[in-house]
């Protein structure tokens, strides 16, 4: 009697059908996912840039309504009013300047790159009007 070998496995068709599968799921999911980035970053820019506002308006209730004039005012105090000096750093795709005078200030997030990393341009000023 002869016994019959049947190799195991896969064929050619099988496998290039799951790869049409694989192909056809990341084609859906990764659009998806650097839309749920670039959110990401342009909520962390405004939520970054209103914790400025706030810790220089705090700063000027402190000190008899003068707003600081460096970043040094807000992060140097003890308790600090701010923890991290954003002015002049790049995080999360968005570059932070700031400009302070004793009567105001202003701090801006701008995206490195528009459409990539963030969406629009934040800025907030004296008084803590956030504008798109």
């Amino acid at each position: 009697m002869k016994k019959v070998i049947r190799n195991k496995g896969f064929t050619l068709v099988e496998i290039m059908i799951v790869v049409a599968i694989i192909a056809l799921l990341a084609a859906i999911a990764i659009p998806n996912l650097l839309r749920a980035k670039l959110n990401a970053n342009d909520s962390l820019a405004k939520s970054t840039v209103r914790a400025m506002s706030t810790a220089a308006e705090s700063y000027a209730t402190a000190n008899n309504g003068n707003y600081p004039i460096d970043i040094t005012s807000l992060t140097g105090a003890s308790p600090a009013f701010l923890n991290n000096a954003y002015c002049g750093t790049t995080i999360s795709g968005y570059a932070y300047t700031c400009a302070f005078t004793n009567s105001s200030y202003s701090f801006i997030a701008t995206p490195v790159t528009v459409g990539t990393t963030g969406t629009t341009t934040q800025t907030i000023s004296t008084g803590g009007v956030l504008v798109p």
